[in-house]
């Protein structure tokens, strides 16, 4: 799902007073949480987004359903986003927020594609040799897809990098095809 200019602003927003309050990594956990609610309740992103649905009702809802387990700066926030009726964002901002705590935290994502699966130790050496490569530390999601044939792509933000057997015999295909006509 693509998040909106606002949602970026309020996730900004909410990054810098966590940094100022010293609390990145309570507050960080707070939106997982919300991020993880979200994810799993189709009807409450609905009811969060109606513009039926009032703000005291929207509050109502959301103190019952997380404000036990969110400390107060998470708290005060869902609230002024229900006030200034920017609640229906909240899934957009969850997700804004852990991708700019991901940047703040010098976290990249890298997904790996390989035919087969690899072992624990290919996993383990390949994740040290994108770190070292990157400077930076790697969430890494291997996703095993057969039609590769062999060898491996590696996709690090817009960057891909494509080693596969497949990849090569396209190349290949296209070069012939060109030399012939």
């Amino acid at each position: 799902m693509p998040t909106t200019k606002a949602a970026r602003r309020y996730a900004t927003a909410l990054l810098e007073l966590a940094e100022e309050r010293d609390e990145v990594q309570q507050i960080l956990e707070d939106i997982q949480f919300v991020h993880n609610t979200l994810e799993g309740s189709r009807e409450l992103v609905v009811f969060l987004k109606s513009p039926v649905i009032n703000f005291d009702d929207k509050i109502g809802a959301l103190e019952k359903l997380f404000f036990e387990d969110l400390t107060d700066p998470t708290k005060l926030f869902m609230k002024l986003l229900a006030k200034k009726d920017r609640i229906n964002l909240l899934d957009q901002i969850a997700v804004a927020f852990i991708e700019k705590y991901k940047e703040f935290a010098g976290i990249i994502t890298v997904d790996v594609f390989v035919a087969r699966s690899l072992t624990d130790d290919q996993k383990s050496n390949l994740h040290n040799e994108l770190e070292d490569k990157t400077q930076k530390t790697v969430e890494m999601d291997v996703i095993v897809d057969e039609d590769l044939k062999g060898g491996m792509a590696i996709r690090i933000d817009d960057t891909v990098i494509d080693g596969t057997v497949k990849h090569q015999l396209e190349e290949l295909e296209e070069s012939l095809l060109t030399t012939v006509e």
